[in-house]
């Protein structure tokens, strides 16, 4: 039995992913869909809008048969780091193929883009050091940097957002020589940000903003749902009684930020060249979270920057916690959230291949990245009610969810 791996955030799970699995089926020829999933916090540095178990299952109940957790010390982080995670994790369970959402639809771009960056790295590396001397933000140093060595252009766009995660897939596949085929398949109909429902296949963007801004499932949210979706969000909506969204995290925020002393807050990942200042400063007069991330919003500090800092500072991540769990020339462990019969067919056959633990529920001895892991969903769980926050937390220390 063959497997391809996706990497996944399903934020929430939708008719664009259902397309997305149905065409790595098809082109990749393998029984197995290996979902890699971020878990509490996502890559652009959010709350994900409910669990990551309501995620897997809504996942699981619509073509993918194994879903892992993608480990928060890589899950907020920016593509490279996001993507080297990943990787791994789907090497370290045997796939065979790697299948990427992307604008540009051809894989041939990518691994020629590869190529031409291996073979002027020094330029790219000088350019992007010269950018980012003068003040501009590392997205926007990056692109100037690729434009300067000929890779970003009507072919291979690499200023769009899964052209960036895609390329990042096949860099860490080529770096560490690893024996998975990296396949793509165009992105249909509506881009990475839209912010308008247009039709059935939608972003997550999209549909979190009309989620969150109606606080309902509307006629245009379940057209581009599918209907185990529409369940999984509106029993977690009716067990939880909200959404996860920044503005609820805003008091534990401005609580931790006032109460912590400039170097607590200088030693925590994202918090560089001087932010702790900007932050205690804003954190006097803000009302809000979003208001927070206008006062903070400079051309230097992106939202996604600043959203990832938040995250770190919410789960008291350290600098030097993420230097020594990130630089691993394989993973520590792998991490199973759910599968159906295929999947669980496919960890049967893989058990003796894997030469990392298998982690099926959390417990008491445990890897420092799992103790971090935990930490992050006692942070994002804060929100709730003790009772609930009791009983959603347990999922952590329950076998993986099976749909068989």
């Amino acid at each position: 039995m063959e497997a391809c791996g996706l990497v996944v955030e399903y934020n929430p799970f939708h008719n664009g992913h259902v397309y997305h699995i149905q065409e790595a089926r098809k082109i990749s020829q393998a029984e197995c869909m290996i979902a890699v999933m971020s878990g509490s916090f996502l890559q652009r540095g959010e709350p994900a809008i409910m669990d990551k178990f309501y995620r897997a299952r809504a996942a699981l109940s619509k073509g993918i048969d194994l879903v892992v957790e993608l480990p928060y010390p890589f899950a907020v982080q920016s593509s490279d780091l996001f993507a080297k995670g990943a990787v791994l994790t789907l090497s370290e369970l045997g796939v065979s193929s790697l299948c990427f959402g992307s604008e540009s639809g051809n894989i041939d771009n990518f691994i020629n883009s590869y190529h031409r960056l291996k073979t002027n790295q020094q330029d790219y590396q000088n350019v992007l050091r010269d950018q980012l001397n003068s003040g501009i933000s590392f997205p926007e140093a990056s692109k100037a940097a690729y434009r300067h060595i000929s890779l970003s252009t009507d072919e291979m766009d690499l200023t769009k957002p899964n052209n960036i995660l895609g390329f990042s897939y096949v860099k860490t596949i080529m770096d560490h020589n690893l024996p998975i085929r990296p396949l793509t398949v165009q992105r249909s109909q509506c881009g990475y940000h839209d912010e308008t429902i247009s039709g059935s296949i939608a972003s997550a963007t999209s549909i979190r903003k009309t989620l969150t801004e109606r606080n309902t499932i509307t006629h245009e949210i379940s057209n581009s749902i599918p209907d185990t979706t529409k369940m999984e969000l509106e029993n977690y909506n009716q067990r939880a009684g909200t959404w996860h969204v920044w503005e609820n995290y805003f008091p534990f925020l401005h609580y931790r930020v006032t109460t912590m002393s400039l170097q607590e807050l200088s030693m925590i990942q994202g918090v560089d060249e001087g932010l702790e200042h900007r932050l205690k400063k804003a954190a006097r007069s803000v009302h809000s979270f979003g208001e927070w991330m206008q006062t903070l919003k400079t051309k230097r500090y992106t939202w996604t920057r600043l959203q990832r800092m938040f995250v770190h500072i919410l789960t008291n991540t350290k600098k030097k916690e993420i230097d020594i769990l990130c630089n691993p020339s394989k993973m520590a462990y792998v991490r199973v959230l759910g599968f159906n019969k295929t999947g669980q067919a496919y960890i049967h056959q893989q058990k003796k291949k894997i030469d990392v633990p298998l982690i099926q529920k959390l417990g008491r001895t445990m890897h420092p990245m799992l103790e971090m892991e935990e930490r992050a969903s006692d942070a994002y769980y804060s929100i709730l009610a003790p009772d609930v926050k009791l009983a959603l937390r347990n999922q952590e220390i329950q076998p993986p969810i099976k749909i068989l």
